[in-house]
């Protein structure tokens, strides 16, 4: 899958002196502790990920602090045009909310329900209510999914092979027989 980590954003993160990019590292770094996002003033924190074409994301993969600083619940919004600000996560009904895992070291998936998710081209993820309710902290962030193809147009035209549509041959398959063909079932 092609997330675009590049204008991936935060509202009211520290991000321990990189940038949002970093907490979407490869899978062999999904261990390292030294980058991470951090919720700046209460527990609360979202993460919004643009992705550069649509997505079916079938989970979510997340590496989370451990003790007071593991937030407890993530909102998922998907295809919000914008980052949506703490008023709206607040108001609005998310796609899917997710009660996390406590006390976990590793990383762990998330399963998503495929059809909620299945052309997503981005996602917003509302962390909060973290066990000492004061900050949150992530290290790892990751989806697991495939790209959708695109379409094509519905207004696309028909193309005709040839240099010069008039020079195409026209065959009207109905007169035109075919050898060894039946037309009756027998």
């Amino acid at each position: 899958m092609s997330d675009n980590s590049e204008t991936a954003n935060t509202l009211q993160a520290d991000l321990a002196g990189t940038d949002i990019s970093n907490l979407f590292a490869p899978w062999e770094e999904r261990d390292d502790n030294t980058k991470y996002a951090e919720s700046g003033v209460d527990d609360q924190l979202i993460i919004h990920v643009p992705f550069t074409q649509n997505v079916r994301i079938r989970s979510v993969l997340l590496k989370l602090g451990r003790g007071e600083v593991t937030p407890r619940h993530l909102r998922l919004y998907a295809n919000h045009p914008t980052i949506i600000d703490f008023a709206d996560a607040e108001t609005t009904r998310p796609q899917l909310n997710i009660s996390l895992l406590e006390g976990e070291t590793g990383v762990v998936e998330y399963p998503l329900r495929a059809a909620v998710f299945a052309s997503v081209h981005a996602l917003s993820l509302f962390f909060n209510d973290a066990v000492g309710e004061e900050r949150s902290l992530i290290y790892y962030l990751g989806f697991r999914g495939d790209m959708r193809s695109t379409r094509k147009e519905v207004n696309s035209k028909l193309e005709v092979p040839a240099p010069n549509a008039a020079d195409a041959p026209l065959v009207d398959k109905v007169t035109t027989k075919v050898g060894g063909q039946q037309t009756t079932a027998r």
